[in-house]
């Protein structure tokens, strides 16, 4: 049994280096897009290179260090450095969570109010919500890294997780860590809770606005705008609720809280790129462009007059 969650383990950890290494480049290839194609330089993809910023940081402050752990055995962690890899878990994970609220707004604005859509969702109403929740989730998740420094350690320098987790560190503080655990509670409503909420409420308001609508294409076209932002919904909120609320089952092994987390943690950094963005028919006319104008065409040259043989003979 041993040798079987032996070998279990460390395939996990491979298929954690196939997934960071398409994460990195399927979200490169976004990045990279929206930034080279200035048709794309909208509020929309403003949001949407956001989200490919929060993945791509994501998945770099989760899985290398995971793979350093475990497959290259380095056990030790600095204390303050603990702390670093612990706010950056938190807070990229938190603005995946405010992103994808976003562009849930988005959404509901160019579907219920579409005459009024280019007067609401300008370039600086956009980076004025964006650079709002970077201050909101940087504020709050600085905080609950902050309280670390509050609680003293005595009983154990083992934290069973691959990164200084709040469930793995309260448990080994001598003093009380009720305020800790109430705030990550206030941290976690404000950083998922609210997100959800926004969803919640802009997919309610586009289902009341579609029934009014009498065209079958406008309901088609506006569904298929939405079901793969729904699609993304699900795979970053349902993998993470799960793991939450797996951790008060007794008998969870630490493994398997580990394991389970980082699936939610990466899976949709992931499929984020290809599932919602690189399949939009902006993205792939972006592509386009970008074939045509960065590799070189070739072209069959034809003489500018007609062509004349000459033979030499003896």
């Amino acid at each position: 049994m041993g040798m079987i969650l032996f070998l279990v383990w460390h395939l996990f950890l491979y298929f954690m280096c196939f997934v960071y290494v398409i994460t990195f480049f399927g979200n490169v290839v976004l990045l990279s897009i929206i930034f080279l194609v200035r048709a794309l330089h909208t509020p929309k993809y403003m949001i949407v290179f956001n989200l490919g910023v929060s993945d791509l940081c994501g998945s770099t402050a989760l899985i290398p260090k995971l793979l350093d752990t475990f497959l290259f055995e380095n056990r030790y962690i600095a204390y303050n450095t603990c702390l670093c890899y612990f706010f950056f878990v938190l807070l990229f994970g938190s603005m995946q969570s405010w992103t994808l609220a976003l562009m849930a707004y988005d959404r509901f604005i160019a579907i219920c109010f579409p005459l009024h859509y280019h007067n609401i969702m300008t370039t600086p109403a956009v980076s004025g919500l964006l650079v709002f929740v970077w201050l909101l989730a940087a504020s709050v998740m600085g905080t609950v890294a902050g309280l670390i420094n509050r609680l003293s350690f005595c009983k154990s320098f083992v934290i069973q997780s691959f990164y200084c987790d709040h469930a793995a560190l309260y448990p080994l503080a001598c003093n009380s860590a009720v305020l800790n655990q109430r705030f990550v509670v206030f941290a976690g409503m404000v950083m998922y809770i609210c997100p959800l909420l926004v969803i919640g409420g802009s997919y309610t308001s586009i289902a009341v606005a579609l029934k009014r609508t009498v065209s079958r294409g406008e309901r088609f076209k506006a569904f298929k705008t939405c079901s793969t932002h729904l699609i993304l919904v699900t795979v970053f909120f349902v993998p993470l609720v799960g793991s939450q609320i797996a951790v008060y089952f007794p008998n969870y092994h630490p493994n398997i809280r580990m394991m389970n987390f980082t699936l939610s943690q990466t899976v949709p950094s992931l499929l984020n790129p290809f599932i919602y963005s690189l399949k939009t028919d902006e993205m792939l006319t972006a592509i386009k462009t970008l074939f045509r104008k960065y590799i070189p065409r070739k072209y069959n040259y034809t003489p500018c007059g007609p062509l004349v043989w000459k033979t030499l003979t003896l």
